[in-house]
Order: structure tokens, then sequence, then C-alpha cells
């Protein structure tokens, strides 16, 4: 019924059709002038009362309306767009009518003085009919429009407050074919005109439900993210409630040359649990990045695919994507291939743990700066399979980072995360055991014991809404299923950003670090996970614990309660950013590290796993076990550091 609706407004009636309803129009007004006045008033007519004389009168009359509007081509004149100065064509078209309707009948012998009487009232007559009939059809088209077109065509919408962000959105809107503006929705204001449109209060829930309801209003627009996270506990509840949508303008970062990269979207859980965005210098980066080859590892992952996107518009020389997971790869390649098509890029199938592929790139493209995404992440998967996550996380950080030394690479950007703080789970430490490595290694290129100048960089960061595997596509899948959704512990807490987010602080790491640190960013405050699956819950527009259960299931195998904040004075110090400060860490000794990663290596192969987790907690001891089998090797542990305190 939409489509179908959409095709009628923008048809117009064609012009013959026009041409034909005018004449007809001009004619009836003729027949029932002169006739009206022959019966009601017996004024003489000029037919000579006789059916043929009828007849012929008639046929001069059509033909001098044809002929008259065609040369003055009323029928081109859109109707439902007519303006006072339309009317001018009209009333020469009419007037020329009449004339050629006099000099018909005097070239036929029937004229008569009353003749002329008619004639002007006929013009009146004739006028009047062709313009009422027009306003008529602009009356109907208009309520067509509001009652019909609106309910399958257009969404009414509120603007949220009266900022001059708001009040842009006017302009931008004024042209839109999918959305109409109704008003503003502001806390003060009712009675206020801006630009015509008028301003809604709405403090309390009965105001929302006059302003919201009574006019019909199908959704509401936020010019800027902080006006959704600053009414997520009344509005968007309210409009949640009673099936209005929360709509958000595209912010800045969406906005490139002039130009939006995306329309207005739905308002997302990631609205709601964000913070401000964080503003970092695109400029800079954009020509740090120019005529550069980058390499990008996981490139195909949530992390790695997001950081290709930005590379893109960066202007690079070549573009080299690194990941083993074929399908995920093949919708980049055409991801890339139709949103960039002059860049240049090479997809390359491959695996961080294989040395002799990762030459092959390094000696084909000899990438300037290298982005590290790729590693395995789930912590009670890593948990389970301890030996893979080291041959990935640790060993293959490892084998990247000694290519870019080898290979003269400018600059390796590491990837990691919150979990490598103060570890928990084996994931967490074989991430900071890669973060050991590189810093290392770094550390070991400023005394001239290697020739190569790469700058080795690490950036912290906490779990990223929306990447695969996370929380909230999990919490998508258990609503859609109708619940319930699990929640491990109604207290825990983890600190979000957003993939955006995330990838734009990378770069400023990445672009800003003179090398050698690892960089954290200021995450905002925790989230708890119970509160995130209830938000989730109200915007898909049900009730939480009546229409969809939370159900907790216990703290996985080593997973924390509560995530490490990591941008606090005490274990970090300012940078060049406010939002991104340097970890204060332990420096180790490069062949120490080398030394322990052999070992680490020669045990996961051979899936030595108590071995090779005793190693991984004697080298990084703040790691301590969680809600897991290996708790059991910290008790151990701690024997023989009593045992050896003892002696």
């Amino acid at each position: 019924m939409g489509n179908l609706v959409r095709m009628l407004e923008k048809r117009y009636l064609s012009r013959a059709l026009i041409l034909v309803m005018d004449v007809c129009l001009s004619t009836a007004a003729s027949l029932a002038v002169f006739g009206g006045m022959d019966l009601l008033f017996d004024v003489s007519s000029p037919v000579g009362y006789s059916a043929v004389g009828w007849v012929s009168f008639l046929g001069g009359c059509l033909l001098a309306s044809l002929v008259s509007f065609c040369l003055t081509r009323t029928y081109r004149i859109i109707i439902r767009h007519l303006s006072v100065g339309d009317l001018i064509p009209f009333f020469f078209a009419v007037l020329l009518k009449e004339v050629l309707v006099l000099g018909g009948v005097v070239l036929s012998h029937h004229f008569v003085p009353e003749f002329v009487m008619l004639l002007g009232i006929d013009f009146l007559a004739t006028l009047f009919l062709l313009l009422f009939t027009r306003m008529l059809m602009i009356l109907v088209w208009n309520y067509f429009n509001h009652r019909v077109l609106e309910k399958y065509a257009y969404r009414r919408v509120l603007v949220y407050g009266v900022s001059e962000k708001s009040v842009s959105l006017i302009l931008r809107m004024q042209h839109s074919s999918h959305y109409r503006i109704i008003g503003f929705l502001a806390e003060e204001g009712t009675g206020r005109m801006i630009d015509g449109f008028p301003v809604f209060t709405f403090k309390t829930e009965e105001q929302m439900q006059n302003h919201l309801l009574d006019n019909r209003i199908d959704a509401v627009l936020f010019a800027q993210e902080e006006d959704v996270r600053s009414e997520e506990d009344r509005l968007i509840l309210f409009c949640n409630l009673h099936n209005i949508k929360s709509l958000v303008a595209p912010s800045l970062s969406e906005v490139e040359d002039g130009k939006l990269l995306s329309g207005l979207r739905e308002v997302k859980v990631e609205d709601l649990l964000g913070r401000e965005e964080i503003k970092i210098s695109m400029e800079a980066i954009r020509a740090y990045f120019n005529e550069k080859t980058v390499l990008v590892t996981g490139a195909a992952g949530s992390i790695g695919s997001e950081l290709c996107r930005l590379l893109a518009g960066f202007g690079v020389k070549k573009l080299v994507l690194f990941d083993n997971a074929e399908t995920p790869m093949h919708n980049l390649r055409l991801e890339l291939e139709d949103r960039f098509p002059e860049l240049c890029f090479v997809p390359v199938i491959g695996d961080v743990r294989q040395l002799p592929r990762l030459d092959f790139v390094f000696r084909t493209h000899h990438p300037q700066v290298v982005f590290h995404a790729a590693a395995y992440k789930h912590v009670p998967l890593m948990e389970e399979n301890p030996c893979e996550a080291v041959l990935v996380n640790v060993c293959g950080t490892r084998h990247l980072a000694d290519k870019c030394v080898e290979y003269g690479a400018e600059k390796m950007v590491m990837i990691s995360t919150d979990k490598a703080v103060n570890p928990t789970n084996i994931m967490g430490c074989t991430k900071r055991l890669a973060e050991i490595y590189v810093q290392s290694l770094g550390l070991s290129l400023k005394p001239g014991e290697h020739s190569s100048t790469t700058k080795f960089v690490t950036t912290r960061f906490g779990n990223v809404l929306g990447s695969n595997g996370s929380v909230i596509p999990r919490f998508q899948q258990q609503i859609a299923a109708g619940g319930p959704v699990t929640v491990t512990h109604p207290d825990i807490n983890r600190f979000f950003m957003t993939i955006p987010e995330a990838c734009r602080l990378v770069m400023e790491a990445a672009t800003m670090s003179t090398g050698n640190q690892i960089f954290v960013f200021d995450m905002g405050r925790p989230v708890k996970i119970d509160t995130l699956a209830r938000r989730m819950i109200t915007l898909a527009g049900f009730k939480p614990d009546e229409d969809i259960k939370i159900e907790y299931t216990g703290l996985r195998p080593g997973e924390k309660l509560y995530e490490e904040v990591l941008a606090d004075e005490e274990n970090s110090l300012p940078s060049f950013h406010d939002r991104i400060r340097i970890a204060k860490v332990r420096e180790y000794d490069y062949e120490e590290a080398c030394s322990v990663i052999d070992r680490l290596e020669e045990l996961s192969r051979n899936v030595e796993i108590p071995d090779m987790v005793r190693l991984m907690k004697r080298t990084v001891p703040e790691f301590k076990s969680a809600e897991s089998r290996f708790e059991a090797i910290d008790r151990e542990l701690e024997n023989e550091n009593k045992q050896i305190e003892n002696e």
C-alpha cells in the first residue's frame, strides 16, 4: 500500500486530461448560462430554439474553449501548485473563448443584443467553474495527503529541543520524502513559534501524551547524541512504550567533505551507554597516512574492518588486508570495492602463526605502518583452549613485530585490551605477554642493538559495543527469540566504547606517538550488564521481567565482576590528548622476554597446559585466575613462595 501511495503522490495528472477537463467545464458553463437564461428568464437565445442550433452552438463553444486553452496553455499549470499569478492566464483564456464565441454567432447571423449580457455572465461562470474545480481538487489532495499519504509515506516528526542544532534540522529536513516536521519538543516554550513551527512542552507524562499521541507523532528526532542520553529514562522510555520511534541525526563523525555518510537512524543502545564524543584531529591523521602502504591484520574483524574503512578515506597508497577468515574477508572486499572504487587494496588470506606467510606479505608489499588487530579474544573459549591463545596472541604478535623490524616498517600499532591489566584469565594474560614482547623489542632498538628504527605503539581499551561475538548481538538474538536474556551476575559491569570511537583513538595514538608506549583510553563510566540488558529490552518495545525475562547464570571461567579502571592517575600518565593516557608498566628485558616466549611456544605446541600456565603466571605475577581451573596453580605458586620466604 505504501509503495502505491508514493507512486500516486509523485504522479501528475496528464496535460491532455486537464485540457479535456477544462474544455468540458467551459462548455458546461455555457450550456448552463444560455440554457438557464432561456428557461428561467425567457431571454432571447441566439440559437433559434432548435436542436440543430443548440448542437451547433455548443460545438462552437467547445471549439472556442479548446482553441483558447491551447493558445494560453493553461493546461500546463500544475493544479496543486496553483498561485495568484496563475489567475491571469485563465482570465485571458476565458476572455478569448468569449470573443471567439461572439465571432461565431455574428458570422452565423444569430446575434441579438441580449447576447452580450449572456457572454458576460458566461465569462464569470466559466472562470468561476474552472477555478472552483481546481480549488476543490487542491482541498481533496491536501486531505488525501494528510490523512492517507502521511500514514503510509511520511513519518510525522517532532524535533527535540530548540538549540541551534535542532533548528538547523528544519532546513535539512524540509525536502525529505520520508519525514514531515510538525514542531519542536522542549521543556519550555509552549505557544512560541520557531521558523513557523510550534513549540510543545513535555514536563509531565500527561503533556507527552497530549503532544505525541494526540498529534499522531510517529517519531521524535534528536539533533545530537548528548540529548539522547539526557532523555533515556524519560522521553525515550515513553516513546518505546507507545511505539514512537526515537531518531538521531548523523554526528560530525558521519560527515565527510560536507556530505552525510548516513541518514537519520533509530536510537541504539550505544547512544544511551556512550559519552560525549571524543574529538580528535582527523586532518593530522589524514596527512600522516596519506600515500603510505598500510597493513592491517585481523582486517575482517570488527575493529580491523573499521580501521580499514577509516584508512580507505585517508588517501593511503595501498591497503593490505590480512586475515584467515575467508567469508568475512570476502564481504569486506565487496564493501571496499563498492564504497572506495579508487582504493588500491590487497586482500591476503593468512595466519599470523605462519611466519613464511607473513614474510611473503612484508617482502611483497613493504608496509610502512602496521595495525595488529588479529587476536583470539573470547575469555571463556580461551580459558578452555589456552595453548591456541598463546600461539595466536603471543607468538603471532612476536612474528609480526619481528617482521616489522626486519623490513624496516615505520610503526606497528598493537590493539590490546583492558583485560591485560591485572589479568584474571588466559586471554588477558596472553595480551599482556604480547605487550611485554612488543615493548621490550622497541626498547631494545634504542641502544642500537638492531639497525631498524621501527616504533611500537600499544593501545588498550575495554569492551567494544557491537563487535563480533559481543554481548549486544547476543542480547539482540535472545530478545528476538522472546527471551530469556542471560546475564552472568546482577552486579557485573564493564566499560564500553563504540567501534568508530575506538578506531579513531587508535589512529590518534598511532599518529602522535613517539613509540614504545602503552596508551590507555578514557572509557568513561562503567555500565552494569544488567542495566544494558534492560535498556535493550525496552528499546525493543518490551517490558523487562514481564515480556522478556532476565536470568542470571553465574560468572564464567576467567570472568571478572568488575573491570579495571584504565586511565586513573595512579596507573597512568597524561599524554598529548586529554582522553588518552600512558600506562605505567614494568619494563622487561628483551632477552628475558624472548626466552620466556620461546619456552611458552614450545609448551603450547606440545599442549603441556599446566607447565605453560605456570610459566605465564611466573612471568606476569599479577595474573590471578578467577572462576577457573587454573586457580589451583595460583595456590601451588603461593605455597612455593611461602616456602622460599621461610627458607
